[in-house]
């Protein structure tokens, strides 16, 4: 299962880690890293998003400054390929969620992260079983 980490580069480090949780549980995760200097970014954000299965957002205060990231979410919720395949991830509480997100279960990585690490492959296993 191909899957989106949206995130802002603020929570960069983070991102990392959950990607190499997610990649250990067998996921084809994209963060952004795969761009290289010089590629055209906006091309290579939209290819990913086309390709992935499910996005995983990471939300933050500074993540809900970031215009990118709200744009992929924007995307994600207009798109039916993403219908139920959206998992909303609080890095730090924030009362700038959007409100549709707060609709959905977020999961609380800043409570407990090895808890919250464990949810987030979970729910995409889920996800992956239901796609079959």
């Amino acid at each position: 299962m191909k899957l989106f980490l949206s995130h802002s580069q603020a929570d960069r480090e983070v991102a990392r880690k959950l990607s190499s949780r997610l990649s250990a549980a067998g996921f084809n995760v994209w963060e952004g890293e795969e761009v290289g200097p010089g590629e055209n970014w906006a091309l290579a954000v939209g290819k990913a998003l086309e390709e992935a299965d499910a996005m995983i957002v990471l939300l933050s205060p500074r993540a809900m400054k970031s215009d990118a990231l709200g744009h992929e979410i924007e995307y994600a919720l207009a798109s039916p390929r993403y219908k139920n395949r959206l998992i909303p991830v609080l890095l730090r509480p924030t009362r700038r969620i959007p409100w549709i997100l707060r609709k959905l279960p977020l999961i609380r990585l800043y409570e407990d992260p090895e808890e919250g690490a464990d949810r987030i492959v979970d729910g995409v296993r889920q996800l992956g079983k239901a796609n079959n």
